[in-house]
């Protein structure tokens, strides 16, 4: 079992704060979880209690409905609260709506989770907010000197060069409504359809007072008979129309091949590329730094000469 200054254990079930009796993004429920970001991979629904934001648990209920039994608490960004003597303070983490860093203060010791990130800027979410600290637990999806990510207006208007229709592949929650932002503010001249699975999440950042633009919702009939067309779609619809001449098929994603068929890439990326985990490391001024959610061997190998201690926890 690795551990975060004796403060943080990183477990099976996921990051356990002993001092607190809270985990951080648990794997399985718990009976005291603290969630970034509604994505599934780190936020399992069931847990006893559940602190995370207004709009991640609007975000979770919609994602598991009836199926979710957790007694939420709301937490705003900024507003610092106690659990067993631990001071928690969420910050905005610009991955999607309501995702957040998780700060904590005990014994003189700031420890910061940032749980999946990005300084791009992002007008369908809160923008990154940096933060001091001691210990840093970062992810590390694209920290490596590969992943340098484009500018996504630059991406999006590469769209505007043809009339044929264009099918986006973007996952449901995050993906889809950046896409759908961008689309509308940077290609206006065409039509945005938007497919039905896709409605609800996009009405909830909506909801937020996060605007996603003049999209309306998809309809086959006018799709097949129009040109200049986009929809936005989710990764199990998009791969229906996997053997479809008739369109061009995009996957969004920040990777540098899709795990989809597709015919092109739409590289935007809702995770942190290689110089935004070197600039958090900066700002941050943290001189231990915890790695998870990726490769972190790129990092502690480029910190080696640097005085800061890198320790990979998966």
């Amino acid at each position: 079992m690795r551990s975060v200054n004796n403060f943080i254990q990183y477990t099976a079930t996921g990051l356990y704060c002993s001092v607190g009796e809270f985990y951080l993004d648990p794997r399985k429920p718990v009976h005291k979880a603290l969630i970034s970001h509604a994505h599934g991979d780190h936020a399992v629904p069931n847990s006893g209690v559940i602190f995370t934001t207004p709009a991640t648990r609007s975000l979770m209920n919609r994602r598991f409905q009836k199926s979710l039994r957790s007694q939420f608490v709301d937490v705003q960004f900024n507003e610092s609260f106690e659990i067993n003597g631990v001071v928690i303070t969420f910050l905005p983490a610009g991955h999607m709506l309501g995702s957040a860093q998780i700060l904590m203060e005990f014994a003189q010791e700031k420890y910061l989770y940032t749980g999946d990130f990005k300084l791009q800027s992002d007008e369908s979410c809160e923008p990154f907010q940096f933060a001091k600290c001691d210990h840093l637990i970062t992810e590390t999806t694209f920290a490596d000197p590969a992943y340098i990510h484009p500018n996504p207006i630059d991406e999006i208007k590469r769209l505007a060069e043809t009339e044929e229709n264009i099918l986006i592949g973007a996952y449901a929650i995050g993906k889809a409504q950046r896409v759908t932002r961008l689309l509308s503010n940077h290609c206006p001249e065409k039509v945005l359809y938007v497919h039905p699975d896709l409605h609800s999440y996009h009405q909830i950042y909506e909801q937020y007072g996060m605007s996603l633009g003049n999209w309306q919702p998809y309809s086959k009939q006018e799709f097949t008979q129009q040109k200049n067309c986009v929809c936005v779609l989710p990764p199990n619809q998009f791969s229906r129309f996997s053997r479809n001449k008739a369109v061009i098929r995009y996957f969004a994603t920040g990777w540098k091949r899709s795990f989809f068929r597709c015919d092109r890439i739409l590289s935007i990326s809702d995770h942190a590329d290689w110089n935004d985990v070197l600039t958090l490391v900066k700002e941050t001024g943290a001189q231990k730094i915890y790695t998870l959610h990726g490769d972190g061997t790129h990092l502690k190998s480029h910190l080696n000469s640097s005085g800061i201690e890198v320790t990979l926890l998966n």
